[in-house]
């Protein structure tokens, strides 16, 4: 066992040293942010930090930015947007950053000095104005912010961790001050288009005080979070380009769930694959200082795990059996999507459960029954040219939200040129700088895609959860627009809600057979219905449980699945189906095996 540890430990390229993940051994900024692919572990790896320090008598913060958050089920704990003590670790507190409260709570902040000076006709145009994702956006940034420059939280913390959203989401929210802080410096008009700006204004010293933290070496560091595999590799690779260019420069690397042992065929594959990914580590990653963390035979959920998870390990075999007499296959999921007529398919789920994958081999198997098919994905980090030959017989797109910006802005422009002087289009031209444009961007391009469904079949991969519940909530509030106001909206947006909630649409939801990608899915769902829109199948993805392995910590991963198994069987009258983990990367030919 040391051999193989010693060979992980040293496994980088140059023969460079690989340590242990041991907070207490690294010396340790103030604010510590945790970012990567979905699913790689952030939110483990940033809850054990945060319980180690605190054990140690240090006064930890830990606040998430994700908007599908899970710290309440690590902590089991109900959480909120302001600092909650944890009961069973002293000296830890945890905030959830809620965006729609936040949003809520910013609104209020504009409209309330306005109560009983203006009258209610006016206030109830303001509440709409400022109802918007733009708003949401706003008044996340605005918290985020005020976490990383209050003094007060500064003087009683050691340390204030952020457990963020997976990169896609992340790199916006820490672009974001930056942006806002350009756009207001610039604004030359006192007030965006939308009017969202008019709580702003007076906050202009604390962002810039964020940005100059952000870059501040010595007070934050960047933790990129990884799992031994290409993909998430290749993931923190541009989050630490991106954010290395806003000059988040003090970086370092986890790797987390590294396997050190084999012995039977399962356990060598999975090993191989994660040291084929360690040799082949990006160029530009071999220069950030790296800790490994071990695979661990349980779930990273009760505070005692979280303790455990830099410490050590143990293996407790649940005994519960699998309850199902027959577990359907993705096969039995696509032959219903083609039978019933399903026009606009999603795969939705927590980062890093397989979405991207599961889109891709629906869409394949779809087009081999003979349908004409156009494969999207709405995730700003995944790339389906990785998964899938363009020669596939399948079109493809990516909703790239620079193109759609620049795209959008320019059909504003030349409408206005048309008739605005050039006084007013200087005005709009300004307006188009703002941050919030970008939203309103892809979420047109989002509707357009959707609208292809008039001819083929759409399948949708989307980003992960959070970025997805915020699109959603974009449709909803465009939705309200639509009908307030009748203006100049494309078809593809006056249609796209209706289209989501008749029965040609229909999500997949795509899980591993875990507590907090299970509990994420469930939340998902709750939200999906709320929305109307329809959600028969779950797809239980990478299960160890399928394998048959006989390897006593992956053995012990896999007896642990059979409950979470049994639950979602339970919960979708047997719509799900179940695909065994592989070390294959699933993409081409491939596809066509699950």
């Amino acid at each position: 066992m040391w051999l193989l540890w010693r060979e992980l430990l040293l496994s980088r390229k140059g023969g460079s040293s690989m340590q242990f993940f041991d907070p207490h051994k690294i010396t340790l900024t103030k604010y510590l942010f945790y970012t990567g692919k979905g699913g790689v572990g952030k939110t483990s790896v940033a809850c054990a930090t945060a319980v180690n320090l605190a054990d140690s008598g240090k006064r930890v913060l830990l606040v998430s930015t994700d908007p599908a958050s899970n710290l309440q089920d690590v902590f089991n704990t109900p959480l909120s947007g302001r600092a909650i003590p944890i009961a069973e670790v002293h000296n830890l507190d945890v905030a959830n950053l809620d965006p729609i409260q936040a949003a809520a709570e910013y609104r209020e902040s504009v409209i309330a000095p306005y109560r009983g000076k203006l009258p209610e006709s006016v206030l109830a145009n303001m509440e709409e104005q400022l109802s918007g994702s733009c708003t949401v956006e706003i008044a996340a940034f605005n918290e985020f912010s005020n976490f990383i420059t209050n003094k007060d939280l500064a003087q009683k913390y050691d340390h204030i961790l952020f457990d963020t959203a997976p990169t896609g989401h992340t790199l916006r929210m820490l672009q974001l001050p930056s942006a806002w802080s350009n756009f207001i410096s610039e604004s030359t008009h006192g007030a965006s288009c939308l009017g969202q700006l008019s709580g702003l204004e007076s906050k202009k010293e604390m962002y810039k005080m964020a940005v100059e933290t952000l870059a501040d070496g010595i007070q934050t560091t960047l933790i990129l979070v990884t799992r031994p595999e290409a993909a998430p590799l290749r993931e923190i690779e541009r989050a630490s380009h991106e954010l290395a260019e806003l000059g988040v420069r003090n970086q370092s690397m986890v790797i987390n769930g590294v396997l050190a042992d084999y012995d039977d065929s399962i356990s060598e594959s999975l090993y191989d694959k994660q040291q084929k990914a360690l040799v082949n580590i990006p160029k530009s990653l071999e220069e950030i200082q790296a800790y490994m963390i071990p695979l661990r035979a349980y779930n990273i959920t009760g505070i005692e795990n979280v303790r455990s998870l830099l410490t050590k390990d143990s293996y407790v075999i649940s005994d519960e059996t699998i309850k199902a007499k027959s577990i359907p296959q993705l096969k039995d999921v696509m032959d219903d999507l083609y039978h019933s007529g399903k026009k606009v398919i999603f795969t939705m789920g927590k980062g890093g459960v397989g979405k991207t994958t599961l889109a891709a081999a629906i869409a394949l198997g779809l087009s081999e029954k003979g349908e004409k098919v156009h494969l999207t994905t709405t995730d700003p980090a995944a790339h389906l040219k990785f998964v899938l030959d363009e020669n596939s017989g399948i079109t493809m797109s990516h909703i790239d939200e620079h193109a759609e910006l620049a795209r959008y802005q320019e059909e504003v422009l030349s409408k206005a040129r048309e008739t605005m002087s050039e006084e007013d289009i200087a005005y709009i031209e300004e307006d188009l700088r703002s941050p919030c444009t970008q939203e309103i961007a892809v979420f047109r391009a989002f509707a357009e895609v959707v609208e292809r469904a008039e001819n083929e079949i759409v399948v949708i991969d989307t980003a992960p959860t959070g970025h997805t519940l915020l699109l959603l909530d974009s449709t909803l509030s465009y939705h309200k627009e639509v009908q307030r106001t009748q203006g100049n909206i494309p078809d593809s947006v006056k249609k796209l809600l209706p289209r989501l909630r008749n029965a040609e649409t229909e999500v997949i939801i795509v899980t591993l057979p875990e507590a907090t990608p299970v509990y994420e899915a469930l939340r998902l769902e709750e939200d999906l219905k709320r929305a109307n829109i329809s959600a028969k199948w779950w797809i239980v993805n990478s299960s160890l449980y399928h394998t048959k392995t006989t390897n006593a910590l992956l053995a012990a991963k896999a007896s642990n699945e059979i409950p979470w198994i049994n639950r979602i069987a339970g919960h979708t009258n047997g719509n799900f189906a179940l695909i065994a983990w592989s070390a294959d990367d699933m993409k081409g030919d491939k596809l066509r095996e699950l």
